[in-house]
């Protein structure tokens, strides 16, 4: 093998795929990044055996050959350098690696050891916008459980109808949903569940990409292609491909406890809000982090009590309709929800003490009275029950 390119290029090849190659003791191979060059294509390659990402790196190939070195190590080394043209032959089972000032011999491993990445055809893609993706993930994935124990509530649940592409988050105690126009109407409609490292991953790799070509003005593509095969599922993006398990299981039917009439509904300023539950947050009791809402006459009184710290009650004028209510309700779970609404203000919707709380962007005011809630994102929140 004997490859060259810019050190621009690589670099950025490098650090798309060496994220996922971590320190791995039982199976050293996963620590490398997998380069090869065959006709014509250089690509890099890391895998976790959970996904695999895939980038084609531009450069000129003098001789076919494919080849595993450290990652961490090669990414490292060609960050330090400078932008210049990189060489990069295979000699002696060494990476030997020249610029204009230095020359590096890196070890490595066969090729023959690296773990085989799933390749699943591309047909009938489902397509969305890169930025669209981007913000989708970035409101439900807050929301995902951390815990093991229910496999099928540790991902994001992706449900593409129609020319609509819907993704759901829940930790059983509060959940994120958020809806996005897709490129054209799907021919099959098909619901899974993806990890939420996979979506992590995804949302870092396209954010990554979405600046490096904003930066260089260049025109690259700005959607993302989406392919399934039986357990897999591939994001295809400009040079880029990740490639995942789905996790198997089904999705909680959520939309059966989305209440459907409330009766109470206030509009409340996102900012004096989140800072009125900081306020309150700071005499919640440990390890419960209640605080109490109260609406009435016009107003939402946020308060908490701790017989060791004191106590806090703040009073915000919002737009109310319906009944006095009042519920307790866990701060972190409330600010999370206010810190990924994009709006002014948010919309918050409750029956009572004992169900869920809505909350929703407020996208417009109508006749400067009513708030019209925008449909394309909900928070909901399981009550503190006393």
């Amino acid at each position: 093998m004997k490859i060259s390119c810019t050190q621009e290029n690589l670099n950025q090849g490098l650090n798309i795929v060496s994220h996922i190659a971590s320190k791995n003791t039982s199976l050293p191979i996963l620590n490398n990044v997998l380069i090869r060059a065959e006709k014509g294509i250089l690509s890099l390659i890391t895998t976790n055996l959970e996904m695999g990402i895939q980038c084609q790196v531009r450069g000129k190939i003098e001789k076919d050959g494919s080849y595993t070195a450290n990652s961490k190590l090669l990414n490292d080394y060609i960050n330090l350098l400078g932008n210049q043209k990189v060489e990069i032959e295979l000699k002696d089972d060494n990476l030997e690696i020249t610029s204009e000032q230095q020359t590096t011999k890196i070890k490595g491993n066969s090729p023959e050891e690296f773990p085989l990445i799933p390749k699943i055809e591309k047909k009938s893609a489902y397509k969305c916008k890169v930025n669209k993706l981007i913000e989708a993930f970035s409101q439900v994935l807050f929301a995902v459980s951390v815990s093991e124990t229910r496999p099928e509530i540790s991902g994001v649940y992706l449900s593409f109808i129609d020319d609509v592409l819907t993704l759901a988050a829940t930790d059983s105690y509060r959940l994120a949903e958020k809806q996005i126009k897709l490129i054209e109407k799907v021919t099959a409609e098909k619901d899974v569940i993806i990890p939420a490292k996979t979506a992590q991953e995804l949302m870092r790799i396209l954010s990554t990409l979405s600046v490096v070509e904003a930066e260089d003005g260049k025109d690259a593509s700005d959607l993302v292609e989406i392919y399934f095969e039986d357990n897999q599922v591939l994001f295809v993006f400009d040079n880029v491909e990740l490639v995942s398990r789905i996790i198997e299981g089904q999705y909680p039917n959520y939309k059966q406890i989305i209440p459907a009439n409330f009766k109470t509904k206030g509009v409340v300023n996102i900012s004096d809000f989140t800072k009125a539950v900081k306020t309150a947050s700071l005499f919640s009791r440990t390890g419960i982090f209640d605080i109490n809402l109260e609406f009435k006459a016009g107003k939402v009184i946020i308060s908490s009590t701790n017989n060791q710290l004191g106590e806090n009650k703040s009073k915000l004028n919002i737009a109310a309709q319906g009944d006095d209510n009042k519920v307790v309700i866990n701060y972190r779970y409330l600010l999370d929800g206010l810190q990924n609404i994009n709006s002014t203000d948010v919309i918050y919707e409750m029956i009572d003490a004992n169900n869920p709380c809505i909350l929703r962007p407020a996208e417009s005011l109508k006749d400067n009275k009513e708030a019209i809630a925008a449909q394309d994102y909900l928070y909901i929140i399981m009550p503190i029950k006393q």
